[in-house]
Formats: structure tokens, C-alpha cells, sequence
């Protein structure tokens, strides 16, 4: 089993920054894909953005040039670093962890493991 733990979200205004950052737990795959997913009230959830263990990256057209995915294989913790934020991108964001190749972000599979979520609230 995997546990996944997130935290870094919070109230910026617009044009701010956020880091969200999500450490993994118990057993962990040699090969992974671990991202971020989002969900606004009454939005669909979308994928965010998405890394694979060999640091390959996939994002969502929504965030490029604004957001960045990294990780640290050390720590098994991967980073959302969210600038130029817009109160579009309010939303509760997810983390999420797969064994499998990320499909762009998990755009082929629901990923098998989850985070709580944290908050993102961003003011105009």
C-alpha cells in the first residue's frame, strides 16, 4: 500500500505563488507515475500535471508556463510549484500515484492511490 501525503496549499492572490507538495509512504515502485489532479465545485476534476519516475513530465494546457512538476526520489515526494496563479485555478488539488506510465496525466486509467486533498483558493 501506498499512502499519499499533501500540504502547501492556501489563500494567494492572483499573480501569486504556491508550492504544494505530496510525500509518499509505505511501499514504493521502482518505476511511478505520481501528479496532481484538481476539482472546482460544480468543475469536473482535471489532471493537473504529471511526472514519471525517470523525471519526465506531462501538464495540463490549463497551467503551462505557470506550473512546474519535480520530485525528489530521495524524499519520494513530489512538488506542484504553482506561480502566476489566477482565480481560475482555485480548486481542491489531489494528489495521486500509480505504478503504470503517466498516459499523458492519467489520461488512460483512474490512479490507484490518493491524497486527501488540500485547498487553493486564489483571490482576485
Amino acid at each position: 500500500q501506498v499512502q499519499l501525503v499533501e500540504s502547501g496549499g492556501g489563500s494567494v492572490q492572483a499573480g501569486g505563488s504556491l508550492r504544494l507538495s505530496c510525500a509518499a509512504f509505505g511501499y514504493i515502485y521502482s518505476s511511478y507515475c505520481m501528479g496532481w489532479f484538481r476539482q472546482a465545485p460544480g468543475k469536473e476534476r482535471e489532471g493537473v500535471a504529471a511526472i514519471e519516475s525517470d523525471g519526465s513530465t506531462s501538464d495540463a494546457d490549463s497551467v503551462k508556463g505557470r506550473f512546474t512538476i519535480s520530485h525528489d526520489n530521495a524524499k519520494n515526494t513530489v512538488y506542484l510549484q504553482m506561480d502566476s496563479l489566477k482565480p481560475e485555478d482555485t480548486a481542491m488539488y489531489y494528489c495521486a500515484a500509480d505504478y503504470r506510465h503517466c498516459s499523458g496525466v492519467f489520461s488512460e486509467y483512474e490512479p490507484n492511490y490518493w491524497g486527501q486533498g488540500t485547498q487553493v483558493t486564489v483571490s482576485s
